[in-house]
């Protein structure tokens, strides 16, 4: 039997409208979309990592960036992000498709093979982190993961708005069309009260506080999760949401 070709695509653009150019922002003095790039290298059960972004100029110094740090680029739709993200996988051949997106400069690349690992166990079309409270990750770690055909499907048949917005909303709306799952957070990472992305000011400069107070040279490895949550409990220079 083949092997399944796995990659990320990470959905990315500079028209945020909460928080517009956030991703190229610096952020403890990176760019906060390098340091997502550099959490989801760290991820040992991909083949590829891909920047999907729109064709629009306004995304041309993402666009430059990625590259410049060998990251694959595809551009696309600036408005269907279900096309773009179909497009994406299908020009690059994706049997299965981990969707990661530039607001969540905690993404847990540990977790994310954790993840993969539970979609295939379990048989699943669709997985994703789960943040309910009795089980719950961090909001803003996370990863989900769904076939190709899954995609395919929601791109044929999602034709709402929400859908062509939100790459997961026609899997989610649908649940007895798709073998769904959410994987449950282990005990030092159980911590659903917290949010970890970055939608608005607020938000990135609780990022940028724990980055601070975790780095004291570039060459240090990732932020665990795991000490990200323990800075925002214990309020180490840190305010939490």
């Amino acid at each position: 039997m083949k092997m399944r070709k796995i990659g990320i695509i990470l959905q990315a653009r500079m028209g945020s409208t909460r928080l517009p150019g956030k991703v190229m922002r610096l952020l403890a003095g990176k760019p906060m979309i390098q340091w997502i790039i550099e959490r989801l290298r760290n991820c040992k059960k991909s083949n590829l990592l891909i920047l999907a972004t729109t064709s629009l100029e306004q995304d041309d110094p993402l666009v430059a960036l990625s590259k410049k740090l060998g990251v694959d680029v595809f551009r696309g739709s600036g408005e269907d992000v279900l096309d773009r993200y179909y497009q994406c996988a299908k020009t690059s051949h994706l049997d299965d498709i981990i969707r990661a997106t530039g607001d969540n400069p905690f993404v847990d690349p540990e977790e994310c093979d954790r993840l993969v690992d539970f979609y295939f166990d379990q048989g699943l079309d669709y997985a994703c982190f789960s943040t309910d409270q009795k089980e719950g990750y961090p909001v803003g770690i996370g990863t989900e993961i769904f076939s190709f055909s899954v995609l395919e499907k929601s791109w044929q048949e999602g034709q709402s708005s929400h859908h062509r917005e939100h790459v997961n909303e026609y899997i989610l709306e649908n649940r007895s069309l798709f073998r769904q799952g959410r994987m449950p957070a282990p005990p030092e990472k159980y911590a659903p009260e917290i949010t970890l992305t970055v939608d608005i000011e607020e938000q990135f400069q609780i990022a940028e506080n724990i980055y601070k107070a975790y780095f004291n040279r570039p060459s240090m490895p990732p932020i665990p999760v795991s000490v990200a949550i323990q800075m925002l409990r214990t309020g180490r220079g840190v305010k939490s949401l």
